[in-house]
């Protein structure tokens, strides 16, 4: 199939899928095994090189859906995070990376790189000069994240890439939150896009894997890192994650449809002192999200008012779940520092403008009117 000329639930559904030549099933046989065949075949298949039939097939889909040449799935988004920084740095290497940022790759870039010789600097603010004025002769990545986790701040990709391509850098970007149904960052200029793929790819609180998508050139440089750290994928879990991908666009879209009327409606509500959501107009970012996003995700958060105890609303809500992860099909909320920025201390925290009572909220694909409603009664609980 040319991929390049269907429409994304078309994608989504159909490409990468397998044949079913014995049965001809509608969806891709699994094919489970750990070893195959090395003598007389045209490629030597084995998990952890990620080439096995499914892994082939998903991968496929992932590089379609991001407008690349190529891409890898792995075990974990971190994994993910983990292998394609490694694989453009190496000692005496210095990286850029944004400062509003998750903090699984905070703590992976803040406890882990002086191991291996590599400088890194946080950017002040995390608008396009703030990356230019970071840069040393020793700059090899510029690593964003865009919208950010869990403030939802807009980099504009446009001017980082151009930056990037002055200074003869690679560009990584976390895309997590948008996924490849809300924004495409290589359309930018950006060369490799990394997702969490337990996130919106996967779309129900089941499946844990990453996915990283960029040129066949700059794939085969992870690639050959990647086989080595053995951060693979179990192919029935990639099986798994392709049945969940087939809904992606249906999904992501009634997020975001379900986020903005929730974002309006939170900030309208005298009891919430804060939302942060690229849709709304008031966003400072607001300009830059509608240039590059095709639509503004299913991701906010807010900040209760003072008098009201954080903590005790999330334990009130009886429809939206306190959960840790996010971008299932059903409602979640967290404390960011309690969970994805525990680890950060509270001097980094604050430095970011993640306040402890900041609550970041996953709208799943409820009817709207019921999360209103849950959210009304949990505040009038606490009050």
């Amino acid at each position: 199939m040319n991929s390049n000329k269907k429409g994304l639930n078309t994608i989504c559904t159909h490409v990468g899928e397998l044949e079913d030549k014995q049965h001809r099933g509608a969806v891709s046989p699994l094919y489970m095994s750990t070893s195959y065949a090395y003598e007389d075949v045209d490629v030597k298949r084995y998990p952890r090189y990620f080439n096995t039939p499914n892994q082939e097939g998903l991968c496929k889909k992932v590089a379609a859906l991001e407008h690349t040449e190529s891409a890898l799935i792995f075990g974990s988004g971190m994994a993910a995070v983990s292998t394609a920084l490694l694989a453009f740095l190496n000692a005496g290497d210095h990286v850029v990376l944004q400062q509003t940022l998750y903090g699984g790759t905070y703590n992976l870039v803040n406890e882990e790189f002086s191991k291996y010789g590599i400088e890194y600097s946080f950017t002040i603010g995390w608008q396009a000069d703030a990356f230019e004025a970071q840069i040393k002769e020793n700059t090899k990545v510029i690593y964003i994240e865009t919208p950010s986790n869990p403030l939802l701040t807009i980099t504009d990709l446009e001017a980082v890439a151009a930056i990037a391509k002055k200074h003869g850098i690679i560009t990584l970007i976390d895309n997590t939150f948008a996924s490849p149904v809300n924004q495409n960052p290589v359309d930018f200029g950006i060369d490799v896009v990394i997702h969490s793929a337990t996130k919106y790819m996967g779309g129900h609180s089941d499946i844990c894997a990453g996915a990283v998508a960029s040129t066949t050139e700059n794939m085969e440089r992870i690639f050959h890192l990647a086989k080595n750290f053995g951060g693979s994928l179990s192919d029935y879990t990639v099986w798994l994650l392709e049945r969940s991908m087939k809904t992606m666009g249906i999904r992501v879209r009634a997020q975001n449809e379900n986020a903005m009327a929730m974002a309006h409606f939170l900030d309208g509500l005298a009891d919430i002192e804060k939302v942060y959501y690229p849709g709304l107009p008031t966003h400072p970012d607001h300009d830059i999200a509608k240039k590059q996003m095709k639509g503004f995700g299913g991701m906010l958060s807010f900040e209760l008012n003072a008098n009201l105890n954080s903590s005790q609303f999330q334990k009130a809500l009886q429809l939206i779940k306190p959960s840790m992860s996010l971008a299932g099909v059903e409602s979640t909320v967290l404390s960011p520092t309690q969970t994805s920025h525990a680890l950060m201390s509270a001097e980094v925290r604050a430095e970011q403008g993640i306040a402890d009572g900041l609550i970041r909220f996953s709208v799943g694909i409820e009817e709207v009117e019921d999360l209103k409603q849950d959210i009304l009664q949990a505040i009038a609980q606490i009050k």
